[in-house]
């Protein structure tokens, strides 16, 4: 009766209670670390994308509402800790975009793509874009999500 009136702290996190470090770990770090991958194109710095990112969830786990969501929570962190990263780096220019319309095929299959070739591709994008990129495709967010991020 006590505790009805006057309720511990953590009472107030009761939808990220059953949620610890550990596990989220366990349960999202192979997806977290090839979204960082993503950002940054290279194993080194998604590495310490992904760390710096575990570091933060660790310090705020209480913020996780809802344990089913807790991988789209790590995404905001990993990709806000990415963007705090390259706002120190100076932008490079964008340069032309030459493509011949005629060399794109038709359809894509999934299983036909060269993962570094892709990478490669992605880590030419300007950071804003392959945030984009990553956020559509990853994150599956619209339209409307990505331009409110």
């Amino acid at each position: 009766e006590e505790n009805m009136r006057n309720p511990s702290p953590e009472d107030s996190t009761a939808g990220a209670a059953e949620l610890d470090i550990a596990r989220l770990i366990t349960d999202h770090h192979a997806e977290a670390y090839r979204y960082a991958f993503r950002l940054t194109g290279n194993a080194a710095d998604a590495e310490d994308l992904t760390q710096q990112a575990f570091l933060i969830a660790h310090q705020k786990l209480h913020q996780v509402r809802e344990q089913g969501k807790a991988n789209r929570w790590l995404f905001r962190v990993l990709r806000s800790c990415f963007l705090k990263s390259r706002r120190k780096k100076l932008p490079l220019p964008a340069g032309p975009l030459e493509m011949d319309m005629d060399d794109i095929p038709a359809e894509v299959n999934g299983d036909d793509i060269d993962r570094q070739r892709l990478q490669l591709a992605i880590n030419e994008l300007p950071e804003d874009y392959r945030v984009v990129l990553v956020l559509f495709y990853f994150e599956q967010l619209s339209y409307k999500e990505i331009a409110e991020q």
